[in-house]
């Protein structure tokens, strides 16, 4: 039994709060942060790689995204944001007389910036895992943010036509950022021929396929890009109704904006890789 010491405490009492002080000494002062479980899910969930499996089918929604912001742009805007081939042409005939217009310099614009995302984006799934749900998630979200951007610019100015305000050549530049990233996209999941931004390859590779004529389940590659003009003419089409209406290219914007969300949507949803939930849990 332990006896009372002069200061009216117990022995044992000064011995325990002496180890416990003793401890505490070499305790660390901020306690390790330990992860709820939810945010363990959610993490490990993000860190998921996308099964590329049918992946393409949201490669073959952005071709509608191109159709439906590439003809509203040329009749709005009288160039191109997304095919830079026609573009190029644009440009080349402007440099021969380039004071005849100035549609060789929204062009060259949205080369410029085409080319600036492209790099942008290609350096952002190289350094991160270019199939990672997460990395997906961010790329569609950016080129969300550019469309929705755009479409408010344009939808608050007053004025309609192609020149060189600055109420087109941001707009221009914005969109035009954004579509290399649906390009960069299709290298990231490995399905290089649906860039979303291309169709004389598309055009070729399909006329000398030589199982051209194959069965319709027997021949994926040729289906895909059997689709892809199809699509892309389908957005084509809707982007001329809206060319030629009231609400007029921000109609076209929004419409994009709504197909950005759905596409999130889907890489929220999607199918992991089977095994990627055990692959490079260390790395952001």
């Amino acid at each position: 039994m332990t006896s009372p010491n002069g200061y009216g405490t117990l022995d044992g009492t000064q011995s325990s709060w002496v180890t416990t002080a003793s401890g505490n000494e070499q305790s660390p002062l901020l306690a390790k942060t330990i992860s709820s479980p939810r945010s363990t899910r959610v993490s490990k969930y993000l860190k998921q790689e996308i099964d590329r499996r049918r992946a393409d089918l949201v490669l073959l929604l952005s071709y509608v995204i191109t159709g439906l912001l590439d003809s509203s742009a040329v009749f709005i805007w009288g160039s191109f944001v997304s095919m830079q081939t026609g573009n190029t042409v644009y440009l080349g005939l402007g440099l021969v007389a380039p004071t005849e217009g100035t549609r060789w310099i929204r062009s060259g614009t949205s080369i410029g910036f085409f080319c600036a995302g492209s790099f942008f984006f290609s350096r952002f799934h190289r350094y991160f895992a270019p199939k990672r749900r997460w990395v997906l998630l961010a790329s569609f979200s950016a080129q969300l943010v550019l469309v929705t951007s755009a479409a408010i610019i344009v939808h608050v100015d007053a004025e309609r036509g192609g020149d060189l305000r600055w109420e087109v050549l941001v707009p221009l530049a914005l969109v035009a950022f954004q579509s290399s990233g649906q390009a960069v996209t299709s290298r990231a999941l490995q399905y290089s021929s649906l860039t979303s931004v291309v169709l004389t390859s598309i055009y070729c590779d399909l006329f000398s396929d030589p199982l051209i004529m194959a069965g319709l389940t027997q021949n994926d590659e040729r289906n895909r890009r059997a689709a892809a003009p199809v699509l892309l003419l389908l957005g084509a089409m809707v982007g001329g109704l809206w060319a030629h209406s009231s609400v007029g290219l921000s109609g076209a914007l929004w419409t994009a904006a709504t197909m950005k969300i759905i596409i999130i949507l889907a890489w929220c949803f999607w199918k992991a890789e089977p095994g990627s939930d055990s692959n490079d849990d260390n790395q952001p």
